[in-house]
């Protein structure tokens, strides 16, 4: 099942990196603000960078200081790699991880022009599930992630991952998706509803106690008390993360949640839209942000 999540969920962000959403669409626009990004942030950046899959705005807590090396796991088009960059200065250093090699290439695309047109030099991209960091042990300040870790198969080898490359003392801040109560069926066993995000959050004790287990200290996970319909604001979107633009991504199919199958955007869509017009997704998920510390 895992193989089937991960190349499900890859394949929709291919989709997604090819799909022109960008800052110059008010709906993607108006999501990312309303997830804690200010205009001036975004106006700061490539436009294409910011495609409204956040759920929140790590960069805004996780207290980067200028020569620290910061890891995005789930980097996307760059728009927190490159809040970050900016962050850290040119004597530090934002790294981004992603899977999908269609958001890798996007990514480096933004890099070449995302200080003020020219290329920005303190960021790299490497490709990669979060699961297997291909970075050193103790070798980062701070890991951030927005929206990503929700859609890992074991989000426990995630966050030994975690654990793993940070320094003593380094901090994790990631805003995700973690659910306040357990979900309906029909919603916990759909793919679709996977890749949007919703169906593989894990709860807010079962978020604390993973990190704990990782061998982290003064974990903290606060509801934001955000609107996950915000995510309706961008056309043709259905549920959470999941943008679409018209090109083919992978169904569940009628028979089985584990057997996707090719078929267009609008009928993934019209599947999450179908769903989420019988639950509201707030009573069941929240947009959290996550803060603890590898000690020392």
């Amino acid at each position: 099942m895992s193989n089937v999540i991960t190349e499900a969920v890859q394949s929709k962000y291919a989709s997604v990196a090819k799909s022109g959403l960008s800052t110059s669409h008010a709906g993607v626009r108006a999501v990312a603000e309303a997830f804690g990004y200010t205009p001036e942030q975004l106006a700061s950046i490539p436009a294409e960078a910011n495609m409204g899959l956040s759920c929140g705005n790590p960069t805004a807590f996780a207290s980067l200081r200028p020569g620290e090396i910061v890891v995005d796991l789930g980097s996307g088009g760059g728009l927190d790699v490159f809040l970050a960059a900016k962050r850290v200065g040119s004597t530090g250093k934002a790294i981004g991880i992603d899977m999908t090699p269609e958001m890798l290439a996007l990514a480096r695309r933004n890099a070449a022009k995302a200080d003020g047109g020219k290329p920005i030099t303190n960021v790299e991209f490497h490709q990669s599930t979060i699961d297997a960091i291909p970075l050193l042990d103790a070798s980062v300040d701070c890991v951030i992630s927005n929206c990503v870790i929700n859609l890992a198969p074991d989000k426990q080898a995630v966050f030994r991952e975690i654990a793993r490359v940070l320094k003593p003392g380094g901090r994790l801040a990631v805003s995700d998706i973690a659910l306040k109560k357990a979900l309906p069926p029909e919603l916990g066993n759909d793919l679709a509803a996977y890749v949007g995000c919703i169906a593989g959050a894990i709860s807010l004790e079962e978020y604390h106690n993973g990190l704990i287990e990782a061998g982290f200290a003064h974990v903290e996970i606060i509801d934001t008390g955000s609107d996950l319909n915000a995510y309706a604001k961008v056309e043709n979107q259905a549920g959470c993360c999941s943008p679409a633009m018209g090109t083919a991504l992978p169904m569940v199919s009628a028979s089985s949640c584990c057997s996707p199958s090719p078929v267009n955007d609008a009928d993934l869509h019209r599947r999450l839209a179908d769903l989420l017009q019988r639950h509201n997704v707030n009573d069941f998920a929240a947009s959290v942000r996550v803060f603890a510390v590898k000690p020392v």
